[in-house]
């Protein structure tokens, strides 16, 4: 678990950029048992009303790619 972990947050880093420069920012809260990789929008992302399909289709789609392990990205 713990070397996914690592694949997770190195896929976050890459990722964290594009969000920082439309002034947001990502942190990794947990990544559960069964893979559900739950993440805390920050910045202009937190109450951005395009965040849902910046998680799901920026977000989510990357670290599925690069960690194919993860089943899902939720935001707490």
């Amino acid at each position: 678990m713990e070397e996914i972990i690592k694949r997770i947050e190195k896929s976050i880093e890459e990722v964290r950029p594009f969000l920082q420069a439309d002034g947001g920012d990502i942190s990794l809260v947990e990544v559960t048992p069964d893979f559900i990789v739950r993440v805390k929008l920050l910045g202009a992302c937190g109450s951005c009303p395009f965040s849902v399909q910046t998680l799901k289709l920026g977000v989510e789609d990357k670290l599925k790619k690069d960690v194919p392990e993860v089943k899902e990205v939720v935001s707490v």
